[in-house]
C-alpha cells in the first residue's frame, strides 16, 4: 500500500518501508540467543534443566527430583553435601508482537507519527526473530477491531503481519474511536488464547488509556511467558512549545500558555511521573518497559535500549 499523498511524509508507513527494516534487524543484537530467559527481549532462551543438556551452567545443592546421574561427586565429597550439576539447553521462544494502531497513535509533532514508529519496531522484531529461526506472529489492534496472525516459522507469515499493520495504519485517517478499554479486553483474551507458555509477548503502544485493572490483565500474561512493553512517545507529549496555543480533541478545547515556565515544567513533570509510575507498576510483575520516540532514528534508539537491557543481569 502506497503512502497517502494527501498527508505529509511519515504520517503513514508502507510495506516497502517496513521491508527495509529487515536490514536493521540484521545489524542489531536484537532478541539475541545469548540473553537469558529473564533478560528483556530474549529470543532463543536458556532453560535450566534437571538432566543432561547442551552446556554446563552451575553446581548447586541437590534437591529432590534432580537426576542422580548429574550429581557432582567431587564437590559432594569435598563439601560433605550432595551437589548436582545443572545444564542449559537452548529452547524455542516463539514471539507474539502486539501492535497498537488505534487513534491515539495517530499523532506526531515533528518527524513521524507514533503509529509509524510502532510499525517499524514491530518489523524489526519480526525480522530478527525470523532470522533466529523462531515462530513469529502478531495482533494488530485498532479502536474498531483487530487482526490476528498466528505464529509461524515463515517469511510469508511475517509479510502477512506487516501487511495487516500497514492496512490498519492507513485506516487511521478515517477510523472512529470507540470504547478503547472494552476493545482491548477482547485483544487480551485473544492473546491468552494464542500464547501458552514460554512465549515472548511484545506489546507496542503509547499506553495512554490503560486503567489499573487493565494493566493487571496485561501483566497476567507474564505469569507463564516473557512480556516486554515498548512505549512510543512524541516530544510534544512532555515538552510543549514556548507559546500560547489551543489544544483539543473531538469534544473539548483548552488554551495552553506555553510561555509560562511553570506550565512547561508541570507538563513535563506530569509526563515523567506517569511514565515512571507505569514502569514501577510493571516492575511488580517483573515486566520490563522501555520507551522510543518519534524523532530519533529507531535503530539508534534500539542500540541504546538493548545495550542497557543487555547489561542487566
Amino acid at each position: 500500500m502506497a503512502k497517502n499523498k494527501e498527508y505529509p511524509q511519515d504520517v503513514f508507513t508502507s510495506l516497502s518501508e517496513l521491508m527495509k527494516k529487515e536490514h536493521s534487524a540484521r545489524n542489531l543484537n536484537f532478541l539475541s540467543r545469548k540473553h537469558k530467559v529473564n533478560s528483556s527481549l530474549s529470543g532463543k532462551h536458556a532453560s535450566k534443566l534437571r538432566g543432561r543438556g547442551l552446556e554446563f551452567e552451575e553446581v548447586r545443592n541437590y534437591v529432590n527430583g534432580d537426576d542422580i546421574r548429574n550429581i557432582d561427586w567431587k564437590v559432594t565429597a569435598r563439601t560433605q553435601k550432595t551437589h548436582t550439576r545443572v545444564y542449559t539447553e537452548e529452547k524455542e521462544k516463539p514471539i507474539l508482537i502486539v501492535v497498537d494502531q488505534s487513534k491515539s497513535m495517530f499523532f506526531g509533532s515533528k518527524v513521524r507519527t507514533k503509529s509509524v514508529v510502532a510499525a517499524e519496531l514491530a518489523a524489526v522484531a519480526a525480522f530478527r526473530v525470523l532470522k533466529e529461526g523462531d515462530r513469529v506472529g502478531g495482533i494488530v489492534f485498532a479502536d474498531d477491531g483487530y487482526d490476528v496472525v498466528k505464529p509461524k516459522r515463515s517469511r510469508k507469515n511475517v509479510l502477512n503481519l506487516l501487511e495487516k499493520i500497514v492496512q490498519r495504519n492507513h485506516e487511521l485517517k478515517t477510523s472512529k474511536p470507540v470504547e478503547f478499554e472494552s476493545a482491548l479486553k477482547d485483544v487480551i483474551q485473544r492473546i491468552n488464547n494464542i500464547v501458552t507458555h514460554d512465549f515472548l509477548v511484545v506489546i507496542i503502544s503509547d499506553f495512554l488509556r490503560y486503567s489499573p485493572k487493565l494493566i493487571k490483565s496485561i501483566a497476567a500474561i507474564s505469569q507463564h511467558n516473557d512480556l516486554v512493553l515498548a512505549k512510543v512517545s512524541d516530544p510534544m507529549e512532555n515538552i510543549i512549545p514556548k507559546q500560547k496555543f489551543v489544544a483539543g480533541n473531538t469534544t473539548h478545547q483548552i488554551v495552553i500558555d506555553g510561555k509560562s515556565k511553570a506550565t512547561r515544567e508541570a507538563f513535563k513533570e506530569g509526563f515523567d511521573t506517569n511514565y515512571y509510575n507505569f514502569q514501577d507498576e510493571m516492575k511488580k510483575y517483573r515486566v520490563p518497559v522501555f520507551m522510543v520516540d518519534t524523532v530519533q532514528p529507531l535503530d539508534d534508539q534500539l542500540r541504546e535500549v538493548l545495550g542497557k537491557l543487555s547489561a542487566v543481569k
